[in-house]
């Protein structure tokens, strides 16, 4: 049961072969996608993936990235959109302080807003943390919410205990599979298996032997038996554990509506 606990299906890059794409990612025995909205406009189309393969489940947010161009109605499209059910989670939201010129402050605002939102519709949060994880924490310690992922986690160690003291697993993907990424290895290695789930945010952050091309759900295969060359475990029993933690995180993985 190997879950993909973060993928852009929707992406344009997969609009010529995304059947084809699914069909590998079936071959490599991922049974679970789940697919984050970034922004109100593309919630239509995950729903379509949704209802078009049995293996897709959607979270809905409004990514840190995509504040700019987002009106403060955009957040009543999302509380009607997560009133109509069949969410996993609210997500992709978060603060990415990476980028040099975004509007925090609107970035702020924003998920601030979408916490409030999974709080009232009791579903857990897809996070995107880049270079904001004391800021994210210092959110979800003032708003709390019913857990959920911060995908691609790439923090210190002190923080990753603190995720995971709210209630959260930690997503690792492509960058744990570059030699050069010694700190993420480390913490994929030694955190409490329990606190990790795979993702691949196909088709972002390609793995060392696709680097600069497009990735794609079936990697995460290779993440799983990576996984289990740095943590001295079988690829089944990783490939176990890790399910069982989405479906923990995303309690909605299971049965839930298309």
């Amino acid at each position: 049961m190997l879950i993909d606990t973060h993928c852009h299906l929707d992406a344009a890059e997969f609009d010529t072969d995304r059947d084809t794409v699914m069909a590998a990612a079936r071959a490599a025995g991922v049974t679970g996608l789940v697919v984050p909205a970034v922004e109100t406009g593309g919630f239509a189309r995950v729903d379509a993936l949704a209802a078009a393969y049995p293996e897709v489940r959607a979270a809905f947010g409004i990514h840190p990235l995509y504040v700019d161009r987002a009106q403060p109605s955009a957040l009543d499209c999302l509380a009607e959109r997560l009133a109509a059910g069949g969410a996993v989670a609210v997500g992709e939201i978060g603060l990415d302080y990476f980028v040099a010129d975004a509007d925090r402050s609107r970035q702020e605002f924003f998920f601030v807003e979408q916490l409030k939102l999974a709080r009232r519709h009791g579903l857990p949060v897809v996070l995107h943390i880049r270079r904001a994880q004391d800021a994210i924490l210092k959110q979800l310690r003032r708003i709390e919410v019913p857990g959920g992922i911060a995908h691609a986690f790439n923090g210190s160690r002190q923080q990753a205990e603190m995720f995971i003291a709210l209630g959260f697993k930690l997503g690792f993907g492509g960058a744990m599979t570059y030699q050069g990424s010694r700190r993420i290895r480390a913490l994929a290695a030694s955190l409490p298996l329990e606190a990790i789930v795979l993702e691949t945010d196909a088709p972002d952050m390609p793995p060392v032997w696709r680097a600069g091309q497009r990735n794609e759900p079936a990697n995460i295969a290779r993440y799983a038996a990576l996984l289990a060359d740095l943590r001295g475990m079988s690829v089944e029993e990783i490939i176990r554990i890790t399910a069982a933690n989405a479906h923990r995180a995303l309690p909605g993985l299971v049965g839930g509506s298309k």
